[in-house]
């Protein structure tokens, strides 16, 4: 990582932004119904089925890993699920721009995993 900050920097945006769209789509999910414990269970299912989701196909370390398109797929419905989810709650201009971050972020990250490490 040492020689390459953009490529840790774009990195650390990734997680960041895995991170908040897990917690937009728990809130969406949470903001859809009146009584306390369908809000919790909405969240949670929400939450966990995009937890497992990335985990079997888009996490680093997947035990399956798809072809790229199928990898591409995943995370536009977790992380643009999660942009949705944004606008869902009432925040179009917050989901506008996870949007966009999500789209640039993918595409540098892509780009940066397919060029060759530099030497050592």
């Amino acid at each position: 990582m040492a020689g390459r900050p953009w490529w840790a920097a774009n990195e650390l945006l990734a997680f960041l932004v895995e991170l908040v769209a897990l917690a937009c789509l728990f809130w969406w999910g949470f903001s859809l119904a009146d009584h306390l414990a369908v809000r919790l269970l909405l969240g949670c299912a929400l939450l966990a089925a995009a937890v497992v989701l990335w985990a079997r196909f888009a996490a680093p370390r997947a035990r399956f890993r798809p072809p790229l398109a199928g990898v591409l797929a995943v995370k536009a419905l977790v992380l643009g699920g999660g942009a949705f989810a944004l606008y869902g709650v009432g925040h179009p201009a917050a989901g506008a721009v996870m949007g966009a971050v999500v789209v640039v972020n993918t595409a540098l990250a892509e780009t940066f995993r397919r060029r060759s490490a530099p030497a050592a």
